[in-house]
């Protein structure tokens, strides 16, 4: 596949980065990375650490912000609780609550707005718990003049940087610093400790942990960018057999995926257990959830331990409630 394909398609919206009609907010934005970063980081705020941080206190009744799946809800409730153009940063208290996922989903459409190529990532930084590999997402995009992929977290703002005494360029990130999955898969079928790849202070860590991430990862390549606690497929839980073989080749797929553009595709299109299907698990709300790309909306949800149809996750073994605990605000 020539790289003119590869770029055209991610230079374009998937059904989560389709802004719909807020398609007019992004018009009066930039293209430059650095500063669509900054413009982010003044409409959105990290619940774990709003409150040591930016002396906010998130209300409970706004943690549904977090599940949040299409930009275009997203950036509806950025416009709810404030709406002055994008590029006036706002109060702390006056910023939709996300997570790394959502920091990178922002960049990734504000710059596929721009006809810039963009893809979030999942993976594992380097930068928040040394010399652990935290459970993480990035944005990466294509840098015309310099001909190459780079990795940009628009998470990463002054407070962070002084917080965590991080002294590179978290909008050029060195590749040691944040690991795509595959490349931490690839370190440990290597040998390093799987035990170093995950959520440290939960205990959800190990090589089964990787392996779920390559899922969501061959997810975002092909413009399906989840939530990093939404579960489906082939994704395997801690004590659960799986097939190393098989996730040998997802990694061998996503190390550098345009090289294997095409596959990465046929893949994910041809797999059951790869490609999102139309209802996935929620584990922090503990319950089916239908994504319905069609109406720029989350569809209907079930129950606890109800079905909306399609294929069950396989991940019976997993702990639901250890998955709560690592990703809820502390």
């Amino acid at each position: 596949m020539e790289a003119k394909d590869i770029f055209a398609f991610y230079a374009s919206h998937g059904p989560m980065t389709d802004p719909g009609e807020a398609s007019a907010l992004l018009k009066p934005l930039t293209n430059d990375a650095a500063a669509l970063s900054r413009v982010i980081q003044g409409l959105a705020i990290y619940d774990v650490v709003a409150r040591d941080f930016y002396g906010f206190e998130p209300p409970k009744d706004r943690l549904s912000e977090l599940h949040l799946r299409l930009i275009a809800k997203r950036l509806a409730r950025i416009i709810e609780l404030d709406d002055r153009p994008l590029d006036i940063a706002r109060e702390p208290e006056r910023r939709v609550l996300g997570r790394c996922n959502s920091f990178a989903l922002l960049l990734v459409t504000m710059l596929r707005a721009k006809g810039v190529p963009a893809r979030s990532r999942c993976g594992f930084a380097a930068y928040f718990n040394p010399p652990n590999f935290e459970d993480h997402w990035v944005c990466e995009y294509w840098d015309a003049q310099q001909r190459r992929w780079r990795l940009a977290d628009p998470q990463i703002d002054d407070v962070w940087r002084r917080r965590l005494d991080i002294r590179f360029d978290t909008l050029n990130l060195p590749r040691t610093q944040f690991l795509t999955v595959a490349e931490a898969w690839r370190r440990c079928r290597s040998g390093e400790p799987y035990e170093r790849f995950g959520i440290s202070f939960a205990g959800l860590r190990g090589l089964w942990f990787v392996a779920g991430s390559l899922v969501r990862d061959i997810a975002a390549l092909n413009k399906m960018e989840m939530l990093p606690w939404d579960l489906w497929g082939a994704q395997p839980g801690p004590r659960e057999e799986f097939d190393l073989a098989f996730f040998d080749e997802l990694a061998a797929l996503t190390r550098d995926p345009d090289s294997a553009f095409a596959e990465v595709r046929r893949r994910y299109e041809a797999d059951d257990d790869l490609r999102v299907p139309p209802t996935v698990f929620n584990a922090l709300n503990e319950r089916h959830e239908a994504i319905n790309v069609l109406t720029g909306s989350a569809g209907a949800s079930a129950s606890p331990g109800e079905s909306l149809g399609g294929a069950a996750p396989r991940h019976e073994e997993l702990n639901i409630r250890q998955l709560q605990q690592a990703f809820a605000p502390n």
